[in-house]
Parts: C-alpha cells; sequence; structure tokens
C-alpha cells in the first residue's frame, strides 16, 4: 500500500519511535480542517470518555461513505 508505506518513512524520518499497530485507519483531511484536527487530537482523551474509538472509528465511515464488512472491522 503506497499510502501506507510513504506514510510509515515520513513519520519514521521525524519521530523514531513510530509504529503501525496492528489495525488501522487513515483519513485525509482538507488544509482548511487542520486546526480542527489538531484540537481533536490535543483533547482525544477526554474526547473518548464520551465515545469510545470503535464507536467513533464507525461514525467515521460512514460520515466518509466508507463501505465496510463488520467481521472485518474489529476483533
Amino acid at each position: 500500500m503506497t499510502f501506507k508505506s510513504n506514510s510509515s518513512r515520513w513519520m519514521g524520518e521525524r519521530h523514531r519511535d513510530f509504529g503501525w499497530q496492528a489495525g488501522y485507519g487513515a483519513f485525509s483531511v482538507s488544509p482548511s480542517q487542520i486546526g480542527i484536527v489538531k484540537k481533536y487530537i490535543a483533547n482525544q482523551a477526554a474526547h473518548h470518555k464520551k465515545r469510545d474509538f470503535k464507536e467513533e472509528f464507525l461514525i467515521m465511515l460512514k460520515k466518509a461513505g466508507v463501505d465496510y464488512d463488520p467481521r472485518y472491522i474489529f476483533d
């Protein structure tokens, strides 16, 4: 996968301790939304007290119009 190899190389150059977890998802972000994404990341721990990662990931897939098979989303 080109995205994964390119992003891994890019992250490895900047953050030596970076590594992909067993599963992952990637979404592109419009440059106009970068500030919102940074704020989300900074507040992620508090945010996930209201909605866990799995719930949020499924919402992002639906909003992005990504078809998926629930059998392959989570362990």
